[in-house]
């Protein structure tokens, strides 16, 4: 079989996306030796990468992001002219937009199915923040386009893919009748939780062992809720000025934000992007708790390699991530504030977190390894193709 994922959710830097497809292509070439895979991206530049049974494809676009560095994929003509070339068993269109709808269009053409992942939420990650400002009554207007968008686009795919089951049900009430309960994973091999290397990490980053080190991993933007957790260390920090230190992994549109964080408190160590997963792995494991203050994620990734790594869990209860938490969420924030978050580090910051964490590496392990997330995902892939071949 060749597959080929095509999509435009896609950063050198970071990314749940960039961090499934490349785990898909290493998947491949260790355990399905009769199989390939090509990967079409946008880039700053138009070229073609070769390795093992895998191609990968960029196609120079325009960046939306100077600091995330994604970008728009427009020449959607390369596109086609690629899958022409490739002509793939099975394509995956993994972003909402105009990737999204070349890919239907060119899998028609060619007699090739399309199955689309929804990786992001995005009527909820973007439009709502947007429409708030708009009045109550264009906030309806907007939802209800968005909502008539997904039915649309995705019933036009051979399967929608949904990394979370409770948003699989919404997808279905929403009228996508195609949706196939698919969750994501973890590289055992790499985020697991030997703390070895955790004083040294520590010293390294200059952070004192006696301080409660939070952890956030992420982009600072609206959609991540960075700002609430901001001003909840705020208040920590003004309450116990020395008993907790952050360390934030990211960058954003919040960035000036988080750095009139660091200059008030002297307690914020920045670190603007991280593209070596082992390096990763290790200030998750240098640090006493992660905190996720995210509402609005389909899934889960970095709460997921976190536990994985043997440090737990801290948030807002109630997004679609609360499936991947794999330890006690009772003292987790019941609401949306930073007055609330604060309290959760507060409360949670209390407990053994050793036996959470290591309770919720095991959990990880067992249930999201990337060869067992895989194994059900390629059969998924070998039923779309066989119904397609069939019809």
């Amino acid at each position: 079989m060749k597959l080929c994922d095509l999509t435009q959710f896609y950063s050198p830097l970071s990314g749940g996306v960039k961090r499934y497809v490349h785990e898909k292509i290493a998947y491949i070439q260790q355990h399905c030796p009769s199989d390939e895979h090509v990967l079409i991206i946008p880039g700053a530049k138009t070229e073609r990468l070769e390795a093992d049974r895998s191609r990968i494809y960029t196609i120079q676009a325009p960046l939306l992001s100077r600091t995330s560095r994604y970008r728009a994929l427009l020449n959607l003509r390369a596109v086609e002219e690629i899958l022409e070339d490739e002509r793939p068993d099975l394509i995956e269109s993994g972003d909402p937009y105009q990737m999204a709808w070349k890919a239907i269009a060119s899998g028609e053409a060619l007699g090739i199915p399309v199955v689309g992942f929804y990786h992001s939420h995005f009527p909820e990650a973007y439009l709502r923040s947007v429409a708030k400002f708009l009045g109550q009554t264009a906030t309806k207007a907007i939802m209800d386009f968005a909502r008539r968008y997904v039915r649309t686009l995705y019933n036009r795919f051979a399967a929608t893919l949904v990394p979370s089951l409770p948003l699989a049900g919404l997808l279905h009430a929403w009228g996508v009748t195609n949706g196939q309960h698919i969750e994501l994973g973890v590289n055992t091999q790499v985020f697991h939780p030997d703390r070895a290397d955790l004083a040294d990490t520590r010293a390294t980053l200059g952070i004192a062992r006696q301080r409660c080190l939070l952890l956030y991993v992420g982009r600072l933007a609206p959609e991540k809720n960075t700002v609430t957790l901001f001003r909840s260390f705020a208040s920590l920090h003004q309450r116990y000025p020395d008993r907790f230190h952050l360390l934030v992994v990211g960058d954003g549109a919040q960035r000036e934000s988080l750095m009139q964080l660091r200059e008030r408190t002297g307690a914020v160590t920045w670190l603007p992007y991280c593209t070596d997963s082992a390096e990763l792995a290790r200030y998750y494991r240098a640090a006493d708790l992660f905190v996720h203050p995210g509402v609005q994620e389909t899934f889960g990734f970095v709460a997921l390699e976190s536990q994985a790594c043997g440090t737990a869990v801290v948030g807002v209860s109630g997004s679609y991530m609360d499936q991947v938490i794999f330890h006690d969420q009772e003292l987790w924030a019941q609401r949306n504030t930073p007055e609330a978050l604060a309290e959760a580090i507060e409360r949670t910051s209390a407990q053994d977190l050793e036996a959470l964490g290591a309770e919720a590496a095991r959990n990880a392990a067992t249930r999201h390894a990337w060869p067992r997330v895989f194994s059900r995902l390629f059969s998924v892939y070998r039923e779309v193709c066989a119904r397609y071949r069939k019809a």
